[in-house]
């Protein structure tokens, strides 16, 4: 006869009606399979020390699982933790428990609260300013994620710091841009999810999978909400290098027509508007941008388009970055309306009447979903803007 193991269930009752001190039970199969008349499961006839009274229905146990169980973990940095709570919220899930801590000396310190084994893993963190800081944070949650036997570990950097050197334009110059994409791969990340990179070309600088995905559609439904007849709309770039952003920008706007801003950079962060290419008198210019940093080239673009006829002048953009004198510019009465989104956290202080903050998070949250479920791109209209 063939021995057969018995749920605990069964195996308590046997012991409570055949308890004797060194007694041994023995349990085999008395026949072979049968049927049940009752419901047709199947059931095997046990014998139990001589005793055939003992039936053992066969059937599928459940293995108990935590509640909550998922294998999607989410990390907040502390360069941008409102951000990190809103995609939370999307999708359903809560904030990674994680300790991040400064020593005396500056050094940081971050330890994870919770179990990451063989969890698909997203940090956010922007590397917006301080970008050391935060950018020096995110290598180390990497590190201490990785050294936590995560499977998958995921940088949602919303804002990529250092993107804007991302060539040589000089002799003797540093390419920064992919001495950072080295560092974040070498750290241990699998994955990057950037939004709105300065330049489509830092996605090649990464030697694994990037996910770009573009904030504009964004604005660009704020927009749509608003009474503003398509044939008053123009589409400004702000300098030639954006002519890419802005006619796909323009494209989406019921195609609306195209200008553009020339200009003559004599250093960094310090811009000479020229001249105006298209035609903007009596138009609503609606500028566009991937990032506001000191607000120079926007705000001599927008003086432009006034002396040019334009009835009123929107500035978008994604980033906003929002160095010092950027707030004193964009708040001088030079635009209808300044729309960003909280890819960078704008302090209450910096708040301006002419300032609206759009949220990314429904963006990212829902691209999160879709690289851990592994589906493929084209999440429209977020997904691009065919400026790649």
């Amino acid at each position: 006869m063939a021995s057969i193991g018995l749920p605990g269930s069964l195996i308590a009752v046997c012991k409570s009606r055949y308890a004797a001190s060194n007694s041994i039970i023995r349990c085999n199969v008395a026949e072979p399979l049968k049927y049940s008349k009752e419901n047709g499961r199947a059931y095997m006839p046990i014998q139990i020390n001589g005793d055939t009274s003992f039936t053992n229905e066969l059937r599928r146990f459940a293995v108990p699982q935590p509640q909550n169980d998922t294998r999607l973990r989410i990390f907040s940095g502390t360069a941008n933790p409102a951000l990190s709570q809103e995609i939370a919220c999307y999708m359903g899930l809560e904030l990674g428990k994680i300790m991040i801590k400064r020593f005396a000396d500056g050094e940081i310190y971050v330890q994870l609260q919770e179990s990451v084994r063989g969890c698909d893993v997203y940090l956010v963190q922007p590397t917006c300013p301080p970008a050391n800081e935060n950018l020096m944070e995110l290598l180390i949650m990497i590190d201490a994620c990785r050294r936590a036997s995560a499977k998958n570990i995921t940088a949602v950097i919303p804002y990529f710091g250092y993107a804007r050197a991302d060539r040589k334009t000089q002799g003797r110059e540093s390419i920064a841009a992919k001495l950072v994409a080295n560092l974040i791969t070498e750290a241990g990340a699998d994955r990057v999810l950037a939004c709105d990179l300065h330049s489509g070309q830092s996605m090649g600088y990464f030697d694994i999978p990037v996910d770009h995905v573009h904030g504009l559609p964004v604005i660009l439904d704020y927009l749509a909400s608003k009474t503003i007849c398509s044939d008053d709309l123009v589409v400004v770039s702000p300098d030639v290098g954006g002519v890419a952003r802005a006619r796909a920008f323009a494209k989406k706007l019921s195609d609306a027509p195209l200008a553009i801003v020339d200009k003559r950079r004599h250093g960094h962060n310090v811009a000479e508007v020229m001249n105006l290419i298209g035609d903007v008198r009596g138009k609503v210019a609606v500028m566009v941008d991937d990032m506001i940093d000191t607000a120079g080239t926007i705000a001599k673009g927008a003086a432009l388009l006034h002396h040019e006829g334009a009835r009123e002048v929107y500035a978008c953009t994604t980033h906003a970055v929002f160095s010092p004198p950027a707030i004193e510019r964009l708040s001088s009465g030079l635009f209808q309306e300044v729309i960003i989104t909280n890819t960078i956290p704008v302090a209450e202080q910096n708040y301006f009447p002419q300032l609206t903050i759009l949220s990314v998070a429904n963006l990212l949250g829902e691209t999160i979903w879709r690289v851990h479920d592994d589906c493929a791109g084209g999440f429209e209209p977020y997904s691009s803007l065919g400026i790649d």
